[in-house]
């Protein structure tokens, strides 16, 4: 094995709360020497942001994508401190900043000026919905743009309205998005020498995230609506009752419709012969298969279904999730000087991430 595939790489984070921290943890993990660049005295406001707190006393979530960093504390409007920020910046590979559109230019910090006297710098921009003239006035918090984005009217209850992911999950879908741009910004340092600027937005990152729907929109005008746990193209494909708790069944194809048929004992009809006419006859399928599944607990039907290769399983508590984890052997939480966080999915076999450093304090 080889030591981290991005040892050497060194990344000026001057990015806060979720999307920025997370992929600069992220690269971090693959090997990356990051410097958190904070405000003096309170720093990262997610450093505040509880309960929960750890046994230590330190938010949760501010620890959940800080590890494998140290930390800096810098007033740009103080000229020694901006000085320095602009000598991090051009000792270093890489910069993640979310100061919004213009943000680092006021204080001399942007790409277009640093990459002249750095033309390998690469350089991400993470902003809410763009750097255009009617971007700059919109704010970019992650509830928002679920719910400008779209994401909130296909999510819940159609009785309801609205309902947000229980997770900041669009900063995290963009996040990724940073990743993979700095990334591929690197590769192509790699053959040219010169490196680029990087322009992420939380709104784009949303649109692109929900995929079919948007999808939908996009290619036939196909406006989306909540559908609480049922999916707008595949039945059955949710959430459905047992004698004890719900269960989900994900079935994607007629071939496993019919195996469902014959191991739950569903009456064979003509209505439900083919995925488009059980989505077109989909309250009278989920309800006669809810009538049978009340006859047993979950568990007899996820044993029952997944003998003969159908997708079923229950809906676990995040602690239920970390249990399962644990019995795949999976590995999910890592301790790194009594921080625990969130063990990177990422597996490489040459050159394996690394856990180095807990989140830093302040300093």
């Amino acid at each position: 094995m080889t030591n981290p595939a991005l040892t050497g790489i060194k990344i000026a984070d001057f990015s806060r709360v979720l999307a920025g921290p997370y992929a600069t943890m992220l690269l971090a993990d693959l090997g990356a020497q990051v410097t958190k660049v904070e405000r003096p005295g309170s720093g990262d406001e997610t450093r505040s942001w509880g309960p929960p707190f750890d046994e230590n006393g330190r938010a949760t979530y501010f620890q959940s994508v800080n590890r494998n960093k140290s930390s800096i504390s810098l007033d740009l409007d103080n000229t020694q401190d901006l000085s320095s920020a602009r000598q991090l910046i051009l000792e270093s590979d890489i910069v993640v900043e979310n100061f919004g559109p213009g943000g680092m230019k006021r204080f001399g910090l942007d790409f277009e000026t640093l990459s002249k006297e750095k033309p390998s710098l690469i350089y991400c921009s993470i902003t809410g919905f763009g750097d255009s003239e009617r971007a700059k006035s919109l704010p970019g918090y992650d509830m928002l743009i679920q719910g400008m984005s779209g994401l909130m009217s296909i999510t819940g209850e159609p009785s309801v309205g609205g309902t947000k992911v229980g997770v900041a999950l669009i900063d995290v879908i963009a996040g990724l998005h940073a990743t993979t741009g700095i990334l591929t910004a690197l590769h192509a340092r790699n053959e040219s020498g010169l490196g680029q600027e990087v322009e992420i937005n939380l709104f784009s990152s949303a649109l692109s995230a929900l995929v079919n729907q948007s999808g939908a929109f996009a290619a036939a005008g196909v406006v989306a609506k909540a559908l609480g746990n049922d999916h707008p193209s595949i039945v059955p494909y949710g959430v459905f009752h047992s004698a004890d708790r719900d269960f989900i069944i994900a079935v994607g194809n007629d071939h496993q419709f019919q195996a469902l048929e014959d191991a739950v004992g569903l009456e064979k009809d003509d209505r439900f012969a083919t995925n488009q006419l059980r989505v077109k006859n989909r309250e009278e399928l989920v309800t006669q298969l809810n009538e049978i599944f009340a006859a047993k607990p979950s568990h007899y039907w996820i044993e029952k279904l997944s003998a003969v290769k159908i997708p079923a399983g229950p809906i676990n508590r995040i602690d239920e999730a970390f249990s399962l984890a644990d019995h795949l052997g999976l590995n999910p939480i890592i301790d790194i000087d009594g921080a625990k966080s969130v063990a990177n999915p990422i597996h490489l076999s040459r050159s394996p991430l690394s856990y180095r450093l807990p989140p830093p304090d302040l300093k």
